[in-house]
């Protein structure tokens, strides 16, 4: 954490990464203020010192996920590109890799969400729509010369679906599940070898 903040800049960092983690672990109904101020280890009593509302709170919660979320793609990323991945095959490996199945407080907030973002107020909906169309403009720069970048909703999509699906199966099942489906994006979106 940022020692330059002031106590209250503190306070309320810690509160929106514990409500980052929780709303990825949880849902939007696991974000409880009590059970968040108690885990970031204030007095539920000083929310509203924070925050306007609990929909206030998603919000940056949400923004906060999808930035942690990025950098640790973008890392991985890195890593992979430096192997000799092309960018495209990096990020697909990354996102569908195994241990987004255990660890989904650190994962996708896309994934981790999608199925009840309809359902929430219209601040709240306002910025998942947001978070969607952050993550298919990342996918977008990932795309390998010559896909058309309408692919993107297509493969974003897919990769997000085959996540969540995943998880629903856990185990053997789920990392099958995603083995195939990295499989199948990266040879269909490979570029083909000129001879």
């Amino acid at each position: 954490m940022n020692t330059n903040l002031t106590r209250k800049e503190q306070s309320h960092e810690r509160i929106v990464e514990v409500a980052a983690r929780a709303i990825r672990r949880a849902g939007y109904r696991g974000v409880g203020v009590a059970d968040i101020m108690k885990e970031a280890g204030l007095t539920h009593g000083g929310f509203y010192a924070h925050f306007a509302s609990r929909d206030a709170l998603l919000v940056e919660a949400m923004q906060r996920a999808s930035r942690d979320n990025q950098a640790a793609l973008s890392q991985t990323i890195a890593r992979r590109m430096a192997k000799g991945h092309s960018r495209f095959s990096a990020l697909v490996g990354a996102y569908l890799h195994d241990m987004h199945l255990e660890r989904v407080e650190n994962g996708c907030v896309v994934a981790a969400l999608a199925s009840e973002m309809t359902r929430q107020g219209d601040a709240v909906q306002q910025e998942a729509r947001r978070r969607v169309m952050h993550l298919l403009d990342f996918v977008r720069s990932a795309l390998p010369e010559g896909v058309e970048r309408e692919q993107a909703e297509v493969i974003t999509a897919t990769m997000v679906g085959a996540l969540q699906l995943a998880r629903a199966l856990g185990g053997t099942t789920g990392r099958a599940l995603l083995a195939q489906t990295r499989d199948a994006l990266i040879q269909k979106h490979s570029p083909v070898p000129v001879s």
